[in-house]
């Protein structure tokens, strides 16, 4: 089939059941319930911008020929990688980043896993099955131009009792099994996206402690409309019956989270990519190529969004004429997390890598230090807005005060900005801010930033156990040279 349009996509989530809870009520129909709607209707959006911008985020399917999108790519060049970071970059300004699981993040994903199947197959080579199923997937998912959610994560029950799996029924593993399919059991998260998703797939977040049973060693996509998978989503951020003027975000991307439960859900065989295979569940994402290539996707969403935080700053000033020493140190903080940001996209393609199975993907080495400084960064840009806006945050007027035509006179009168600013132009900046910081939404999307790829402390760590020792080297290199010139200098 190739590319959809937003109507076709919308079309496909109305005709598939799926049992998603949000408060109290099951919801029957995503597509028209209104604290869903308005981020279905962002979905569509979604997938017409790539008929918007063909010669940017439409490419040729290497087998078939039918349009799909860019996200999909698998690279075979820097020059792949550059083409696809503008698709991406178009892409991530849909939302200004604040869409964190827009489909090209789970796209670039599971190109990177076709692109580079050694890591399926594992040390041992036995999971051959498990890896044909998933680069047959991948075809599908491209062709089919799917939405997926995901999760990788075990819940947190007992942070003491939790490293023992054996004999645990609350994280997901398999239970059972027919001539065609695995029965699963237990809960994962965090399905962001969950209500507007074709499938739900698994795999690995974290290695597998030592002694767990081989049963929780899975991982699988399967179709949203399976029985016994269920959706427990958190209250909701979207502002129904709200203009747009009011709150620009909130009205439309709020892309949900939820708490997954598989009670018992069938998984066909053809779907699952491990089972039972420890060794592969516990290496195949780190170190892999997976991480420096869906850190492109990420880091470019969130240039994108510390672009955006730059400008709604500088605009904030502007329209109260803040010149102070304060807010210039702010605004140039800001600049170096955006140019920081941009150059190691830079570094990263500059120095790319090409995998045993052929895929050409970023150099890691700068994006993992982002990664691991952006949720940080991303807080403090939180911080520096607030900063800025102060309490010209919350004195501002709605739209159906601006209309009204006894409050309006009053409005250009009493609530104007610096250099002819309306009082129009200054809510709707204003409102803005709140609405990316200060909001229920606002809220949820930097406790998104703080965890999406784990924490800063986790990466951290990750980081210093997986640099290479041909870098480690040139610290080492440096230090014998100062020692061996002290020791001459007695």
């Amino acid at each position: 089939m190739g590319a959809r349009t937003g109507q076709q996509y919308l079309d496909s989530l109305k005709a598939t059941s799926r049992e998603i809870w949000l408060g109290n009520e099951k919801i029957d129909n995503v597509v028209d319930h209104p604290e869903f709607a308005q981020a279905a209707q962002a979905m569509a959006s979604w997938y017409d911008l790539q008929f918007e911008h063909p010669e940017e985020l439409l490419i040729s399917d290497e087998e078939t020929g039918e349009k799909i999108s860019i996200s999909h790519m698998i690279p075979r060049s820097k020059h792949d990688l550059q083409r696809r970071a503008v698709g991406l970059t178009r892409i991530a300004e849909l939302s200004m980043g604040v869409m964190g699981r827009l489909p090209d993040y789970m796209n670039v994903t599971f190109a990177g896993f076709a692109a580079n199947p050694t890591d399926w197959r594992g040390p041992s080579g036995a999971n051959e099955e498990g890896t044909h199923n998933l680069i047959e997937f991948q075809k599908r998912l491209r062709r089919d131009d799917l939405s997926l959610t995901h999760t990788i994560v075990h819940p947190v029950v007992d942070k003491v009792a939790d490293a023992n799996f054996a004999g645990n029924p609350v994280p997901l593993h398999k239970v059972g099994e027919t001539a065609n399919s695995i029965i699963v059991r237990g809960a994962r998260l965090l399905a962001t996206l969950a209500p507007f998703a074709d499938e739900q797939t698994v795999y690995p977040g974290h290695p597998l402690p030592e002694g767990a049973p081989p049963a929780y060693a899975v991982s699988f996509t399967v179709a949203m409309d399976a029985p016994g998978l269920i959706f427990i989503c958190r209250d909701s951020g979207a502002r129904p019956n709200t203009a747009g003027f009011d709150a620009p975000f909130s009205t439309r991307f709020d892309e949900q989270d939820a708490y997954c439960i598989f009670d018992d859900v069938e998984v066909p065989k053809e779907n699952v990519w491990i089972d039972g295979h420890i060794d592969v569940y516990n290496t195949v994402m780190m170190p892999s190529s997976w991480w420096p290539n869906v850190m492109q996707q990420t880091t470019i969403r969130a240039l994108t969004k510390l672009e955006f935080a730059y400008g709604l700053c500088v605009r904030m000033a502007e329209i109260v004429n803040d010149n102070s020493p304060q807010t210039i140190d702010m605004l140039g903080e800001l600049v170096g997390y955006v140019e920081l940001t941009r150059n190691a996209l830079v570094a990263a393609v500059e120095e790319a890598v090409t995998w045993p199975d052929g895929g050409v993907f970023p150099s890691a080495r700068a994006l993992t230090s982002i990664r691991s400084i952006m949720p940080i960064w991303m807080s403090r840009t939180n911080d520096i807005i607030k900063t800025i806006g102060s309490h010209n945050l919350l004195a501002v007027a709605s739209r159906g005060q601006l209309d009204d035509p006894r409050l309006r006179p009053l409005l250009e009168e009493f609530l104007p900005g610096a250099n002819g600013v309306g009082p129009e132009e200054r809510s709707a900046v204003y409102r803005t801010a709140w609405d990316f910081v200060g909001s229920a939404f606002g809220a949820r999307n930097e406790l998104y930033e703080r965890n999406y790829l784990a924490s800063t402390k986790t990466n951290r760590f990750a980081q210093q156990m997986m640099y290479s020792e041909a870098n480690k080297a040139r610290g080492r290199e440096l230090l014998d040279k100062v020692l061996a010139d002290a020791s001459t200098r007695r």
